[in-house]
C-alpha cells in the first residue's frame, strides 16, 4: 500500500464523517414494521455510497423480510476474492431511554460520534466502503477481488439470510468472508476473535391442574406445578457447576494447554470483575478461570421463570402451570438440535408426578472457530499491527452470532472478525458511540489487509 492511500483518506476525512453522519440519521430499525420505509432508504443510500465508491453490479436485493444489498468489484484475476458482510439495520432507540442526545442526530463529542448504530454495525461497515474507494482512488485498482452483502435484519436473528446466500452461493462465491460488528479487547489494542459460541434457546412449561387451585382446600394434595419446575431446575447443574444433563458435552472438546496459554495472557481479573458486578464471588464450572467459563465452554442459564399470580399482595393458590426459558451458549462441535433433544430427554426422565413438561424450540446457532494460524487471520494481524503500531491479540467470543457459522457452511470459506468497535461504545444501549480515531484506523487496517491477501496468490 503506497502513500497515496494514506493521503487520500486524510484529505476526506471530513467527508468521511459527515457520510457516517448521514447514514446514522436514518432510523433503520428492523424490529416491528414502524420503520421499513428507513429501512428502504438506508439501503438505497448504501448502494448510492458504493456507487460512488467505484463498486459494480450494485444492487438492492428484495427478500422476504427487508432488503439486502450487493455489489462487487472483479478485476484483479488470479487474486483473491474477499466477501464483506455487514449490516444496516439498527436496535430501536428513545431519547427516553437515557440518551443525552436524539439517537438519529449524531453529535461528535470527545473525538466519539454518538447515535443509534454508531458501533453496530454501521461505523464499522463504512470502513470497508471507504477503504475500497480510497483505493480506486489512489490506486486505480484493488489489489484483490471484493464483494459486499450487507443486509437489513441481523438484529431480529437474520431469517431471510440463509435462505439467500443458499440461493445465490455462486454469486456469492469467495475465499474469505470479512466482518467487523464487534469490539476490540481494549482501546489502541486491536484483537481478531477466532470463535463465537453457539445458541440453543427455549421455552419449558409445565402444566398441573385445569386452573388455579385454592391452596388451603387443595395444598399438600396436588403437585404444584412451580414446586415441580423448581425440581427441575435444580436437576440440571451438579454441585460443581457442571451441566448435569446426559449428553449435553457431546460434541466439546476441552481447551489445549496452548489455548488456554492464549486465554490466560489476555486481561481479566476477577476480582476487579467481581466488585464490579457487585456479587460476593463468582461462581461456574470448577477447573476452568472465568474466562474460560464464559468464552471457550459450554454453558445452561435459566434465564427467566413465571408462574402463579404476579400483582402485588398475596393470591393463596395453586398455579395451573409455571415456566421457564432456558439459554444454552455452545462451543466446539455442539448441535443446537442435539443439545435441546438431549434437555428435553432429560426434563421428562426428572418430571415429578402430577405434572406434564413440555419443551419449545425458539432459536439455535452452531458455534464457529478458525485457527489463529490460518494464512487470513495471520494477514488480518499483520495489517492491525501496520495500522495501529501494535500486534492484535487473539480472543473468544462468549456471545452468538449464528449468521458467522452459515456463511462458513454454506460457502465453505473462513470467516474473519475484524472488529473496530471498543467494549465501552454501548452498543444496543443509550449514547451508543463510535471512536473516531479507530473509523481512521480501521480504514487504514482494511486497506492493508486487501493488499496482504494479495500475496497468498
Amino acid at each position: 500500500m503506497n502513500a497515496a492511500v494514506e493521503s487520500y483518506v486524510r484529505a476526506e476525512w471530513e467527508r468521511y464523517v459527515e457520510e457516517l453522519a448521514a447514514l446514522l440519521r436514518i432510523p433503520s430499525v428492523s424490529v416491528g414494521t414502524e420503520h421499513r420505509d428507513s429501512i428502504q432508504k438506508a439501503a438505497d443510500w448504501l448502494a448510492d455510497r458504493l456507487r460512488k465508491a467505484g463498486m459494480e453490479h450494485v444492487e438492492v436485493i428484495e427478500t422476504e423480510g427487508n432488503p439486502i444489498v450487493y455489489a462487487d468489484w472483479l478485476h484483479a484475476p488470479g487474486k483473491p476474492t474477499v466477501l464483506v458482510y455487514g449490516h444496516y439495520d439498527v436496535q430501536p432507540a428513545e431519547a427516553a431511554d437515557g440518551w443525552d442526545t436524539d439517537p438519529f442526530e449524531p453529535v461528535v463529542r470527545d473525538g466519539n460520534i454518538y447515535a443509534r448504530g454508531a458501533t453496530d454495525d454501521k461505523g464499522q461497515l463504512i470502513i470497508h466502503v471507504n477503504a475500497v474507494e480510497a483505493l480506486l482512488q489512489a490506486e486505480g485498482a484493488l489489489p484483490v477481488n471484493v464483494k459486499f452483502c450487507i443486509e437489513g435484519e441481523e438484529e431480529i436473528s437474520s431469517p431471510s439470510l440463509p435462505g439467500f446466500l443458499e440461493q445465490h452461493a455462486d454469486r456469492l462465491h469467495a475465499d474469505v468472508i470479512v466482518i467487523s460488528d464487534g469490539p476490540m479487547i481494549a482501546h489502541g489494542t486491536p484483537s481478531i476473535c477466532t470463535s463465537l459460541r453457539g445458541l440453543a434457546g427455549m421455552e419449558v412449561r409445565v402444566k398441573g391442574p385445569a386452573q388455579d387451585l385454592h391452596s388451603g382446600l387443595y395444598g399438600g394434595g396436588v403437585q404444584n406445578p412451580i414446586h415441580a419446575l423448581t425440581h427441575l431446575l435444580a436437576s440440571l447443574h451438579a454441585k460443581d457447576g457442571k451441566v448435569a444433563v446426559e449428553g449435553f458435552y457431546n460434541g466439546v472438546q476441552d481447551l489445549t494447554a496452548e489455548e488456554r496459554e492464549q486465554l490466560r495472557c489476555l486481561p481479566s481479573d476477577e476480582e476487579q470483575i467481581q466488585r464490579e458486578l457487585k456479587v460476593p464471588a463468582l461462581y461456574g464450572e470448577e477447573g476452568y478461570t472465568f474466562l474460560e467459563r464464559t468464552t471457550a465452554r459450554p454453558t445452561l442459564e435459566v434465564v427467566s421463570v413465571t408462574g402463579g399470580f404476579q400483582g402485588s399482595g398475596l393470591k393463596p393458590a395453586i398455579p395451573t402451570g409455571a415456566t421457564t426459558k432456558i439459554a444454552c451458549r455452545l462451543v466446539g462441535q455442539q448441535d443446537p438440535d442435539a443439545v435441546m433433544d438431549a434437555i428435553e430427554r432429560h426434563l421428562q426422565q426428572h418430571c415429578p408426578p402430577g405434572v406434564t413438561v413440555e419443551l419449545i424450540r425458539q432459536h439455535g446457532g452452531r458455534p464457529y472457530q478458525v485457527s489463529a494460524d490460518h494464512p487470513y487471520l495471520r494477514a488480518a494481524a499483520e495489517a492491525y499491527g501496520a495500522a495501529f503500531g501494535k500486534e492484535p491479540v487473539y480472543t473468544r467470543s462468549g456471545g452468538s452470532i449464528p449468521i458467522v457459522e452459515v456463511f462458513n457452511r454454506v460457502l465453505g470459506v473462513p470467516v474473519v472478525m475484524m472488529e473496530f468497535g471498543l467494549p465501552d461504545e454501548n452498543l444496543h444501549g443509550p449514547n451508543e458511540h463510535f471512536h473516531l480515531e479507530n473509523l481512521e484506523k480501521g480504514m487504514l487496517t482494511a486497506c492493508r489487509y486487501l493488499h496482504r491477501l494479495a500475496e497468498e496468490k
